[in-house]
């Protein structure tokens, strides 16, 4: 048998109770979260709800109105449960927990108000539900949209975060080539020193290094920004020649060994060449890195393999653990001994061979060091034909 009560009645007798229930609900849903209820959370809508129903009751509709709101979730007109939702939800992301739970913790009050009526044989009046429904809608929609603009706020400022440590790392190692550059060739303009001695050699490195820095840098803005690749076919050949003239210097200046095997004249690739070449240098300027200072050796190799091609770096340095290879591609990882760079290259290289439709991976040599492998779809120039950019 069901007993006819005001809800607001049946609520104000028990709160506490009700209370209780959303409380043990949040518990075992958000384990390890905040388990002390909110300032702005279920006890609070609790009471304005049932303000509300005793503004009605009272017909009193513009005090209904102050409290709850108009029908339809977010209004222009601010109401105390719209305020106190709106804080509840910048509440609730500071506290650890998601966007689901800005609902769940709001349906768990409707649940205990349902679960309690039953079980006491308290029957809701179809007028009083409506009123109950109105006001979790107007508070979900309000905690929810101001848990969206603080998860926002929060996304800009780690990314604004992230931004100024790679323009000051990118500011910091681009000051050090250019004075290094600097004193350089002022000693070589003085007639200090010859043009092919070791003051050179630092010019060379220093250049070099610049060089790597803007055409990583610039590869790592078109990827980051999702700009299209500008894709094309061209000669496999004259790609990797490319390659190894700008390679070559940097294998002088590291004092390694550098080979590059022969390239089938009819491969071709389809790719944006630009990207492509960001790829390879990162990965080639990498190994010349972490190669062994004194008979280091860094190998170049493109072929076909069935309806692929792969490109292969491979040094002979001391190499990776399984460990280091399984977050070697992440932005800002460095795994090695020399810790110079930001550590982007090689998650670069991945992003950008990725926009081609291709994939970067890397295993153990046989022996020692680390060998890189870019697949990319086959493709073959016509005979006769040479395809450049």
């Amino acid at each position: 048998m069901y007993r006819a009560h005001m809800l607001h009645e049946f609520l104000l007798a028990n709160r506490r109770a009700l209370i209780d229930r959303c409380r043990t609900k949040v518990s075992l849903r958000s384990d390890g979260v905040a388990s002390e209820e909110l300032p702005h959370g279920v006890t609070v809508f609790l009471d304005q709800l049932i303000e509300t129903l005793m503004a009605e009751q009272a017909a009193d509709p513009l005090r209904s109105q102050q409290i709850s709101g108009l029908s339809g979730g977010l209004s222009l007109a601010p109401s105390e449960i719209s305020d106190a939702a709106t804080r509840y939800g910048k509440e609730l992301i500071g506290s650890g927990f998601t966007i689901e739970e800005v609902v769940h913790n709001y349906g768990d009050l409707c649940q205990a108000i349902s679960d309690l009526a039953l079980e006491t044989g308290t029957e809701v009046r179809a007028d009083e539900f409506r009123s109950l429904s109105r006001c979790l809608d107007n508070a979900i929609a309000n905690a929810v949209t101001e848990y969206i603009h603080q998860r926002d706020l929060l996304a800009e400022t780690k990314q604004a975060h992230a931004l100024n440590e790679r323009l000051g790392v990118f500011a910091h190692e681009l000051r050090n080539l250019l004075f290094a550059a600097k004193l350089a060739t002022r000693a070589i303009k003085a007639g200090n020193v010859g043009v092919d001695g070791a003051t050179a050699g630092v010019l060379d490195r220093s250049l070099a290094g610049m060089s790597h820095l803007i055409d990583r840098s610039l590869a790592e803005v078109r990827v980051t920004a999702g700009i299209a690749a500008q894709r094309h076919p061209f000669s496999l050949v004259d790609f990797i020649a490319e390659i190894r003239l700008s390679a070559t210097l940097d294998a002088q200046v590291k004092g390694c060994a550098f080979t590059v095997s022969a390239v089938d004249r009819s491969l071709a690739i389809d790719a944006d060449r630009d990207l492509m070449l960001a790829a390879v240098g990162n990965l080639l300027q990498n190994a010349f890195k972490f190669s062994p200072p004194i008979g280091g050796v860094v190998g170049l190799e493109a072929r076909a393999s069935g309806n692929r091609i792969l490109i292969e770096v491979q040094d002979n340095g001391e190499g990776l653990s399984e460990e280091a290879m399984l977050t070697l591609f992440q932005p800002f990882t460095q795994v090695g001994k020399d810790r110079s760079g930001m550590g982007l290259g090689l998650s670069i290289s991945r992003r950008s061979v990725e926009a081609n439709d291709g994939t970067l991976s890397v295993r153990k040599a046989p022996v020692a060091g680390c060998i890189f492998t870019i697949e990319m779809p086959r493709h073959t120039l016509p005979a006769g034909a040479s395809i450049h950019s």
